[in-house]
């Protein structure tokens, strides 16, 4: 395999300074749900210790696998020090975050930058100064056009973001923010013809396996089409191709209270269908395998980036899309 998604990838990938003799350096984890029990073991069944809020920042020192052989998800993170471990926290609720802080570009070419956000979260005010107004608050490893830079009077450097959905610039701490590379995101196996290039999405197992001549060359857990609290939302089955593609959007609908959603700088995203049925980079939870989704294909962040290079079309560095075609054949069944 050219890479698994499945497992502790997202743990993985080593920050800035990285220490190679300790995986767990600097690793951090976010509550994605309003609240979350710690326990004093890898179970929902053993002792409460205490819970932490939505946003709440972890640190995280080992795993654990749960005894529970019928859970889709049995990995638990145990979080706290290496001096003092508080207990257990289901790794299902936490998105596995760093904080690298960022030297700020001071140039910014006229078509912008994408960029993704290199700390657990990060504010997007109206102005760049800390007394505007909070827009949106900004996750990691989402991803952002930068489409210019400022300086404050206080020395503070701040990106000029630019929202796709609403066509508004916002602000937000340059050193939060990482420019991305063009190397990053050059093509994977540009060598394989796209004829030779599926994707294979198994709604019965929530799995995506990329094929290059009908090998599996990748495997990734997914969260599918679920039942929700205010309806049904299904992944369609049957053979599509990806043929619209953006690397950031900003997702909205529904009520908000009611199984809606509002998510800036949603990653690596894949449309395979008009009505809006993508692959994308997930934030908002960690709970890949079981399906949770309102139709798209879920996936860690690091795992839909994979994907996107893979895939045709391709998006040139400094477009913020590209549409229509020919896409990478992508076929769905139970």
């Amino acid at each position: 395999m050219k890479l698994s998604g499945l497992g502790l990838a997202g743990l993985l990938a080593p920050p800035l300074n990285f220490d190679f003799n300790d995986p767990f350096a600097a690793q951090q984890g976010r509550v994605t749900t309003r609240t979350v029990w710690v326990y004093k073991g890898p179970s929902k069944e053993a002792e409460k210790v205490r819970f932490y809020q939505r946003d709440t920042v972890l640190s995280i020192n080992n795993t654990a696998i749960s005894e529970d052989v019928e859970a889709h998800n049995r990995v638990w993170y145990q979080i706290g020090t290496e001096a003092y471990a508080e207990g257990y926290v289901y790794s299902g609720d936490i998105h596995p975050v760093r904080t690298i802080l960022n030297q700020p570009q001071m140039e910014i070419p006229k078509d912008g930058m994408l960029a993704e956000i290199s700390v657990p979260y990060t504010d997007a005010h109206e102005e760049p100064s800390f007394e505007s107004d909070v827009v949106y608050r900004m996750y990691y490893e989402t991803t952002h056009w930068v489409k210019g830079v400022e300086t404050a009077e206080d020395g503070q450097v701040w990106y000029q973001i630019r929202d796709d959905k609403w066509d508004k610039l916002y602000y937000a701490r340059a050193e939060h923010i990482r420019i991305m590379t063009i190397d990053e995101l050059a093509p994977i196996s540009p060598e394989v013809s796209n004829k030779d290039k599926k994707i294979l999405v198994r709604l019965d197992q929530q799995l995506v396996i990329a094929h290059e001549y009908n090998i599996p060359v990748f495997v990734a857990a997914a969260s599918t089409g679920a039942i929700l609290r205010v309806g049904t939302y299904t992944t369609p089955q049957g053979n599509f191709l990806t043929y619209y593609k953006r690397p950031s959007r900003h997702m909205a609908a529904g009520d908000i209270a009611a199984s809606g959603f509002d998510l800036p700088g949603v990653p690596w995203v894949q449309y395979i269908t008009e009505s809006g049925i993508s692959f994308h980079g997930t934030f908002w939870h960690n709970d890949f395998g079981r399906p949770r989704s309102h139709g798209c294909i879920n996936l860690a962040s690091n795992a839909a980036k994979w994907l996107y290079r893979w895939t045709s079309p391709q998006v040139a560095m400094n477009k913020e899309f590209s549409f229509g075609g020919v896409g990478t054949k992508v076929e769905i069944t139970t």
